[in-house]
């Protein structure tokens, strides 16, 4: 079920501003506990929330910015400034499990002292707690919105989650065994874990940037739609994309070479309208081809690379 322009909007800015309000709580909580505790399990959970507050104000105005009209410049729209948000987001995300690995490496050498790990674990609860309330309301944004920049949000906070329940068992069991060094090879877990969600939201953001093909299942719902008017005739170089949260279609559609213009027209709005329902606000290009027509087909190009 797709939402309106309007609504779609709406949902999306109150994600963001509920992802900065926790990002900016959860750190506050975190740099008290650090600092009392010395832990560099929840100094690794920190640099990760500081991360989360920049990576949600980049979203912020990411979200703000995709959601202008397009213009005489920008005929397209500017959703794909929720794809930058991304790589951004990436990079941030990155140099952060950087960080914490060096720490960590550094304090397998000169071991710290910690204490007051009650205060530790509580933090770490309230954290993990604000987190999965958090994450239930982005993805439920994400699936009606299709924001790839909150999505990416999100899975900062899932992150966070795992990360967070991580901690916490890291804090019980350097209480219980006092081995402190559990708690370096946690953060150092925690730095490879970043550095692996970064790559993949690097990676996502970059096809979209690259105008890689929606999904087979976008493609093939497309064709039915298509193909379900008993006047079409087949359906032929068919381009799909994502211009961030909005899809962009272009295709050649087969009709009766005898129909006159006027009729081919008014054809070929029957078919936009039916795809433009399944997949409100996307943009549409179709071409009429008369059935039978031989020419230099895309498909074909395409089948003889590969």
């Amino acid at each position: 079920m797709f939402l309106n322009e309007e609504k779609n909007n709406k949902l999306k800015k109150a994600a963001t501003i509920a992802s900065v309000s926790v990002a900016v709580s959860l750190t506050i909580m975190k740099m008290a506990a650090a600092f009392y505790t010395g832990s560099l399990a929840i100094l690794s959970s920190l640099i990760d929330s500081l991360a989360d507050i920049f990576a949600s104000v980049i979203t912020f105005v990411a979200v703000r910015y995709s959601s202008k009209p397009a213009t005489y410049g920008h005929r397209y729209g500017y959703g794909k400034a929720e794809s930058i948000s991304a790589l951004v987001q990436a990079a941030f995300i990155a140099g952060s499990g950087v960080f914490v690995l060096y720490d960590g490496i550094c304090r397998l050498f000169e071991p710290a002292k910690m204490a007051e790990l009650g205060l530790g674990i509580g933090v770490m609860v309230v954290s993990l707690a604000a987190s999965l309330v958090l994450i239930a309301f982005q993805k439920y944004v994400a699936k009606k919105t299709k924001s790839l920049a909150i999505e990416a949000d999100s899975a900062h906070y899932t992150v966070d989650v795992i990360t967070n329940i991580s901690i916490i068992i890291t804090l019980v069991l350097v209480s219980w065994l006092k081995y402190e060094w559990i708690d370096t090879v946690a953060a150092c877990a925690v730095a490879g874990f970043l550095l692996f969600n970064a790559f993949e939201l690097a990676e996502k953001a970059v096809e979209t940037l690259t105008d890689a093909e929606l999904g087979p299942e976008v493609r093939k719902k497309v064709c039915e739609i298509v193909m379900a008017f008993p006047f079409s005739k087949g359906i032929h170089d068919l381009r799909t994309r994502d211009l961030g949260g909005a899809y962009m279609f272009e295709f050649h559609l087969e009709l009766d070479g005898d129909l006159p213009l006027s009729a081919a027209h008014d054809l070929t709005e029957m078919v936009e309208e039916n795809v433009l329902e399944a997949f409100p606000n996307s943009q549409i290009i179709i071409h009429q081809d008369p059935a039978g027509h031989v020419e230099n087909r895309l498909d074909a190009r395409l089948a003889k690379k590969s």
